[in-house]
């Protein structure tokens, strides 16, 4: 198609230029994860700007980087273990519900097919051998026999819940405590903290601890970045430069960035001592087993020392799940803590 003597490119080649870049990268078919893509190469980007500028204009870094290898060394390390644990956590599963069936149905299949093959076959003249598909069975119970799973949720629950209470309107399945259903992932997910838009991915039970060790990463990456750029300014701030203008452009953005990182660790590293997600802070009064729980007590809560140990040390498995306190737990962990009980590490 011409226009005036210009040759503009028509919406057929513009189309197929698309389709063939979708058969290529087949990611990019799809706008969300093309979304959460430009993201990653955005903040990939972004260190690299922060990194390496700072390098091309601070010649008494490269200096000192020459005199003291191990200091830009150990700083280059912690550049590159931040993006490793990025993408190390947009990559993991929070711990989906549906897995969690899944895996489930898979071990009770197991344990079923042991008990099946231990019994002694019988025929007429005593000489049938029984085979067992250990895969076919744990399908045909995830896909048949969906009561076990919802016995083993509703068990978590007090006597007398509704089921139609927590099954999930979207995916169908009983959700266990801690869960919800994620919108922008449209899966559930054990205990749901948030979906970050920057990993691209949900933070709940199994990723929560890489969130948390990943913010610690770029706060301490962001802290050391800031002060080498300070350094910088107070030796050259007597030099009116564009390129001061622009390391001041750079170091505001940081400051700003590390103010946010720095609010984050303290509040999820609040969470983490007590033992919560942000969903059950924020929307607390719309859950309805923490509706009655006062505001101050942490129903899943097991103390400072064990909910820290829990979360850093024994989480062997992400498909684990909380059984809601009774009534009498609930009256003991309402007791405040005193100054005793911190350092005795109180378990509840």
């Amino acid at each position: 198609m011409t226009v005036m003597g210009f040759c503009v490119p028509s919406r057929d080649t513009s189309d197929r230029f698309s389709d063939r870049c979708s058969n290529v990268f087949p990611c990019l078919s799809d706008p969300a994860r093309r979304s959460t893509m430009c993201l990653k190469l955005a903040l990939v980007m972004l260190h690299l700007i922060f990194v390496g500028f700072l390098f091309i204009v601070d010649d008494e870094l490269k200096e000192k980087s020459k005199e003291q290898p191990l200091y830009t060394l150990i700083y280059m390390l912690l550049v590159i273990a931040t993006l490793v644990q990025y993408f190390l956590t947009s990559g993991s599963s929070p711990g989906y519900v549906l897995d969690a069936m899944r895996d489930f149905a898979r071990t009770e299949a197991l344990l079923r097919a042991s008990e099946i093959s231990k019994q002694p076959a019988s025929s007429k003249n005593g000489s049938v051998v029984l085979t067992v598909n250990r895969n076919q069975v744990g399908e045909s119970l995830l896909g048949n026999n969906p009561m076990n799973w919802t016995k083993l949720v509703m068990d978590m629950y007090p006597p007398g819940t509704s089921v139609r209470t927590y099954t999930c309107s979207y995916c169908n399945v009983v959700q266990p405590p801690r869960a919800k259903h994620c919108h922008d992932c449209d899966r559930c997910v054990l205990q749901f903290d948030h979906h970050c838009v920057w990993l691209g991915t949900c933070i709940g039970q199994g990723n929560h601890c890489r969130f948390w060790w990943y913010i610690l990463e770029e706060t301490a990456l962001s802290i050391w970045t800031g002060i080498l750029y300070i350094k910088y300014l107070q030796a050259h701030i007597d030099k009116a430069w564009l390129v001061d203008v622009i390391m001041i452009i750079l170091l505001s953005i940081l400051s700003i960035a590390l103010i946010f990182l720095l609010l984050l660790l303290l509040f999820h590293s609040y969470l983490v001592v007590t033992n919560q997600t942000t969903y059950e802070l924020v929307r607390r009064r719309r859950i309805p087993y923490m509706r009655a729980i006062p505001e101050r007590v942490y129903p899943f809560s097991k103390g400072a020392c064990r909910n820290l140990y829990n979360f850093c040390c024994a989480r062997t498995s992400i498909y684990r799940m909380e059984v809601l306190p009774s009534a009498a737990e609930l009256d003991q962990k309402s007791v405040p803590y005193t100054c005793v009980d911190v350092i005795s590490c109180r378990c509840c």
